[in-house]
């Protein structure tokens, strides 16, 4: 860790993803941490760990057995009333499958940080989104990042959208695994009093242990009762559109920097044709936008960050005047595409008679390149030229297949 010059409100330093993750965690003043180790998550947790007996974190870190007790832990003491954090990747996410279903009809706003990881088989350690991918209906939110910065400072906005009373759902911070969790970065770690003055003391509305009133939780509902909870829960989903986006504008506020709420647009505006992308080949995107730019061709970029609740309105706006659509996917539902791309072809159909294209690439943690992603360019510009409605999912960068 390489310490650099300070910005006004915390420190500037070199750390890792994960570094950035568990600071995120640590100012946000858990008292509850639970969690089991898997790479390449638990760097975030060994950095808790020091923080605690540092004297910098006073919370209670729970070790144990399984990513199964650690979903159940976190989720057993917020409904005593208390803020709770964990963290998890790949196996251990698809471990945690049973419980995640548990907190969002009980208005339980946990904040668990998810480092993208392929899950078996084949076995891989790399950056695939098919851990969080298959939990998109489990009514968590869900928001990707970019870098180690947004790692960071989407714990502590996540705790703010999450406790919203409007809201009160468990949140799903995904970074990728390595080009994220472990390469280092220039990072602001905020200070404690800084991270005090934009999230307040947690105030729980459902607090369920009180001796004087026994309850039993998780017990069985006839029908008359359970579509009712489903409603509620999929309102507050919806609900939480705006509170993300009013987060995001008081966060910039607060520390100067802001993320545009549930997606950014970069050089949109004017563009021709969009493409859509989550997570770090964001990056490699706007370069190869500006390299496109350079060229004359008017392309631009939209990078998504929030995947639930997903942003159907906002994003019909940003791509109205776009004559082509791509999406990027590090996911597949196979024999449909990328989930992200079945998603914005649902958000779009209503209103878009353009061409909504899906792409492929990454998966496993093999690399996206700018030839990869300037292909992806030059397919949408063709399919605006052709002039309607069509669909469509390329295999990017894989061999023996022809995108």
């Amino acid at each position: 860790m390489i310490e650099t010059k300070a910005p006004a409100k915390g420190i500037r330093r070199m750390v890792t993803g994960d570094y950035a993750a568990a600071w995120g965690a640590m100012v946000s003043r858990p008292q509850v941490i639970a969690a089991y180790p898997i790479t390449p998550q638990t760097m975030i947790i060994e950095h808790l760990a020091e923080f605690l007996a540092s004297g910098k974190l006073d919370a209670e870190m729970m070790h144990v057995e399984s990513e199964h007790s650690a979903m159940s832990a976190v989720i057993a003491a917020e409904a005593t009333g208390v803020r709770t954090y964990t963290a998890t990747s790949s196996q251990g996410l698809s471990l945690m499958h049973e419980p995640l279903f548990v907190a969002p009809p009980m208005h339980l706003p946990i904040v668990m940080s998810v480092v993208n990881r392929t899950v078996a088989a084949p076995l891989g350690i790399w950056v695939e989104h098919n851990d969080t991918m298959p939990q998109r209906d489990t009514g968590w939110m869900q928001v990707y990042v970019e870098d180690a910065q947004e790692a960071l400072d989407m714990v502590l906005q996540g705790y703010r959208i999450a406790e919203h009373p409007d809201v009160e759902l468990p949140i799903m911070v995904c970074m990728d695994a390595f080009l994220v969790s472990h390469t280092i970065e220039s990072v602001d770690l905020p200070s404690q009093d800084a991270a005090d003055a934009f999230l307040p003391p947690f105030t729980p509305v459902h607090a369920y242990l009180d001796p004087d009133r026994p309850l039993v939780l998780g017990a069985a509902s006839p029908p008359e009762y359970i579509q009712e909870v489903r409603w509620e829960t999929d309102a507050r989903m919806r609900r939480a559109s705006e509170v993300l986006e009013d987060v995001d504008r008081k966060f910039a506020k607060a520390f100067g920097r802001g993320y545009g709420g549930a997606f950014e647009a970069y050089r949109l505006e004017d563009a021709e044709v969009g493409l859509i992308t989550l997570g770090t080949v964001t990056s490699t995107a706007r370069e190869v936008v500006d390299l496109l730019r350079g060229r004359g061709e008017k392309v631009g970029l939209l990078k998504l960050r929030s995947f639930r609740p997903f942003p159907t309105e906002r994003l019909r706006e940003a791509t109205a005047h776009l004559r082509a659509v791509g999406v990027y996917d590090r996911a597949v539902s196979y024999g449909v595409g990328g989930p992200t791309y079945v998603e914005v072809r649902n958000a779009l159909y209503d209103t878009h008679n353009v061409p909504v294209l899906g792409f492929l690439a990454g998966l496993g943690g093999r690399d996206v390149t700018f030839a990869d992603v300037e292909l992806m360019f030059q397919k949408m510009t063709a399919a605006a030229a052709r002039g309607r409605r069509a669909g469509g999912v390329s295999w990017i960068g894989t061999r023996g297949v022809t995108p």
